[in-house]
Order: C-alpha cells, then sequence, then structure tokens
C-alpha cells in the first residue's frame, strides 16, 4: 500500500520511494536509532516547551522575548532545561511505545481496509488515522506521569524569575525528577501522577488521528500536483531526489502541525494548568475549576496564551520528527532477501 505504486497508474509515473511496512523493519536497528535521534530532537526543542509551559500557567500575559530574558537573567541556560533528564528518561519508552503502536495498527489496518476494497488513498488515510490514534492513547500511558513531574520542574523557577508570575503553583520543592515523582506519590497517590490523563487522551488521541491522516492526504495531493505538472509538459516519469522528497515531507508536516497547534490549543492550557497549578486549599483543580480560573483570568483568549511557542514547537517537532522517523525506518529496513515471502 504505497503511494508510489498509487501514483504508478498515472499518466505520468512519480517514483519515489515506496512506504516501508512493520514486517521490513530490523526491530533492534529500529529501536536503538530511534532512541538516539528522537532524544536529539528533544534536545533542540525543549527550551519552547519550557517557554510554552511558563506562558500557559501565568495569570497574566508576557511575551516570549520577556519571559526568555527573565529566564536567562535569573536562572541562566539551566532554566531553558528544567525537567529536562526527567522528560529524556520518559521519552525514550514512550517514543518506542508510540513507534510500535504506530507502525503495527498501519500496518494491519491498512492491509484489513485494502481488502474492504476501499481505494488506496482512501485505505491510507484510515489506516494513518487508526494508528495516530492508537500510538497516542499507548503514549501516554507512560508519558502522562514524565508530563506532570518535568512540567512541575519546569515552572519551579517561576518565583525567581524577577516576580512570582504564577501564585498558584504547586508549593513543594523538588531537586530532581525522582524527588518529585517521589513527592507526588505520597501527597496525592498515583492519582497524582497522572492528573490531566482524561484530557490529555480527549486532546491527543483525535489531534494524531487528524495530523497523521491529513500527512498521508497532504503528501499525495502534493505529489499527484507533481504528476499534473509533469503530464502538462509531456514527461513521462518524475523521479525526485532525496531532497525533494525530505521537503516535501517537512511541509506536509508543518501544515498538519499549524491546524492541529490550533484546534487543540485550549485543551493543552488546560491539562497543562491542570497537572501544574493547585487550588487555593492547594489541593489538585478539577477539569471545571480550572476552565473557571483560565476564563476568570484573562477571558477565552487565556485559551490561546503560549500558542506562538507551541505553533514553533509543534511545527519544528512534527517537521524534524517526520523526517527523523522516515530517515529511520530507511535504516533500519531488513536486506530484501529476509523478508517474509
Amino acid at each position: 500500500m504505497s503511494l508510489g505504486a498509487a501514483e504508478d497508474d498515472s499518466a505520468s509515473e512519480i517514483h519515489i520511494p515506496s512506504d516501508i511496512d512493520w514486517h521490513m523493519l530490523d526491530k533492534s536497528r529500529f529501536f536503538f536509532l530511534g532512541a538516539a535521534l528522537f532524544s536529539g530532537v528533544s534536545t533542540a526543542l525543549y527550551p519552547i516547551v519550557v517557554l510554552k509551559t511558563r506562558q500557559q500557567v501565568s495569570p497574566i500575559p508576557i511575551s516570549c522575548v520577556k519571559m526568555s530574558f527573565g529566564i536567562m537573567r535569573y536562572e541562566g541556560l539551566r532554566g531553558f532545561y528544567r525537567g529536562f533528564g526527567t522528560s529524556l528518561m520518559g521519552t525514550i519508552p514512550a517514543r518506542a511505545l508510540y513507534m510500535a503502536a504506530l507502525e503495527v495498527t498501519k500496518s494491519n489496518v491498512g492491509t484489513v481496509t485494502v481488502r474492504l476494497g476501499f481505494s488506496d488513498t482512501t485505505a491510507t488515510a484510515i489506516a494513518n488515522a487508526a494508528a495516530g490514534l492508537s500510538s497516542a492513547m499507548a503514549a501516554q500511558l507512560v508519558w502522562t506521569p514524565i508530563d506532570v513531574v518535568s512540567q512541575r520542574l519546569m515552572v519551579q523557577g517561576c518565583e525567581n524569575s524577577g516576580k512570582n508570575i504564577a501564585p498558584h503553583i504547586n508549593s513543594s520543592r523538588y531537586s530532581n525528577g525522582i524527588d518529585a515523582f517521589r513527592k507526588i506519590l505520597i501527597a496525592d497517590g498515583p492519582r497524582g501522577l497522572y492528573r490531566g490523563f482524561g484530557i490529555s487522551i480527549l486532546m491527543y488521541a483525535p489531534s494524531n488521528a487528524v495530523w497523521w491522516a491529513s500527512y498521508s492526504v497532504t503528501q499525495r495531493l502534493i505529489w499527484g500536483g507533481f504528476g499534473c505538472y509533469m503530464s502538462k509538459k509531456d514527461e513521462c516519469s518524475f523521479r525526485p531526489d532525496s531532497k525533494a522528497t525530505v521537503a516535501v515531507q517537512g511541509l506536509c508536516a508543518a501544515m498538519a502541525s499549524g491546524i492541529s497547534a490550533v484546534i487543540t490549543m485550549p485543551l493543552d492550557t488546560i491539562k497543562t494548568r491542570l497537572q501544574v497549578l493547585d487550588g487555593e486549599e492547594k489541593r489538585p483543580l478539577t477539569i471545571v475549576q480550572t476552565v473557571r480560573s483560565l476564563v476568570k483570568d484573562a477571558g477565552f483568549r487565556a485559551c490561546y496564551r503560549g500558542l506562538g511557542p507551541r505553533w514553533a514547537s509543534m511545527s519544528m517537532s512534527a517537521t524534524t520528527m517526520i523526517t527523523t522517523y522516515e530517515f529511520l525506518k530507511r535504516m533500519s529496513t531488513k536486506r530484501q532477501d529476509s523478508f517474509p515471502a
């Protein structure tokens, strides 16, 4: 079920690399290289995540530039990497679970939808949507506790950045991720580590489904456009080089991310505040209380605080993720003679 095969039926053939299915991958190489490559991506993008998180918990609007200067002045470079060790250690198993669920679901659902008589384009979109849904739900089992701990560490330095920008931040002091994990477990039990799990599923599962479906459909539209253009020039064949392929993949990823960021931003803001802030009696807030507090701060506009960093983070993350992911799959492909018949 590859795009290349679909395009081969058109008047102008577009010879792009075919899809790599789960059975074609060397699993040990796939997970080992994936951990290394995605750790590098996380390192580069982490400061933007810290900015977004602090903007979301702030009761007053603060620009990215002003907040960046405040962090650098009062906390130094370390302020941009608070909670990074915890986040990185959680990212590795979460990514592994995400990629395994993604590829297994995509391969199995794709096969079933083709057998049911769907067109190749429709089957690919359905398979990608189902894969995005299942992978997001699987990854949140690991990611939510890591998210809670790392976000607590991210905002811990807010009171040192000139003034306390978020007075209702949980007052516990954490020396590191393990200390935060232990204190949250003692104070709130396992439920404390899964604060915002429901809303995370509500946000990430549909968002991933839409993202992967949009990504696959957008890719086909762009390559289809190339096919139409080539047919008008009476060229029978078009074989894009690796740079053109990466450029199209990156463009499609950025487009899908922009739409997803705008649609899911209010849910992300509510989730972040739910995981980080406490009520007046230092008790965990409910979703209803979090929404009321957010609207009371600055109305509906408060739901979109941190949209700039989140948009940038999602676009850059998705672009680097998808190009890294496609590169990783090609690096992890088994030799052709080892494929099952």
